[in-house]
């Protein structure tokens, strides 16, 4: 009688920590993929971030043809180009980035937005730049980039809420714990001037 207690015993014991080994790989996996999201969402935002910078000296190059003498402005936004290539850099280099270097790289998009609107607006004084195709089609590829900023950086917000909800629901959150995943708090909202997009008069 006492070996088919135990061996009851012995069994739902088997199947209780079979059944949490489960539910731990169950939430575990969630979690992860809920990362994974959240890595994949903030690359995204930078590609789109290296796609306004990669548009940036064909802009100059347009502009320059027609406005040599509006060197200084020129010079301001390859300057923060440059400042912003090395911010993202920054960024994209770490695998897991704080939210000092977002923030860091914020600013310099943004520095490169502020002199972009400044490059357009010095645009106004030449009537053939503002008919050429080249830069119409700049500027729509602009407009379309920093569009597209606006849609990654929400769904990079979406996808981190997300994962922070996950982890902190149970059983979800004991996992969490064990496995050593912590809330991430980088959202991008201390940095919205970043991602406007610059005001383009014509």
């Amino acid at each position: 009688m006492k070996k088919v207690i135990l061996f009851y015993l012995a069994f739902v014991l088997v199947v209780v920590i079979g059944v949490m080994a489960v539910v731990f790989e169950l939430n575990y996996n969630s979690i992860v993929a809920a990362k994974r999201d959240v890595d994949v969402s903030r690359a995204q935002v930078e590609v789109v971030l290296q796609r306004r910078i990669d548009l940036v000296p064909n802009l100059v190059a347009v502009v320059k043809g027609y406005a040599q003498h509006e060197k200084e402005t020129l010079t301001a936004v390859i300057a923060a180009r440059n400042k912003a290539v090395e911010a993202l850099k920054a960024v994209s280099g770490k695998g897991n980035p704080t939210s000092e270097d977002l923030a860091e790289n914020a600013k310099a998009q943004d520095a490169l937005k502020t002199t972009m609107s400044k490059l357009l607006m010095v645009v106004e004084a030449y009537p053939d730049l503002k008919a050429n195709s080249n830069f119409l089609t700049l500027q729509e590829q602009l407009e379309g980039t920093e569009n597209r900023i606006a849609v990654e950086r929400h769904r990079y917000n979406d996808a981190l809420a997300s994962y922070n909800f996950k982890i902190t629901v149970y059983p979800a959150i004991l996992v969490a714990k064990i496995a050593g995943f912590k809330e991430a708090r980088d959202y991008f909202k201390a940095s919205e001037a970043a991602y406007e997009a610059p005001v383009m008069k014509f």
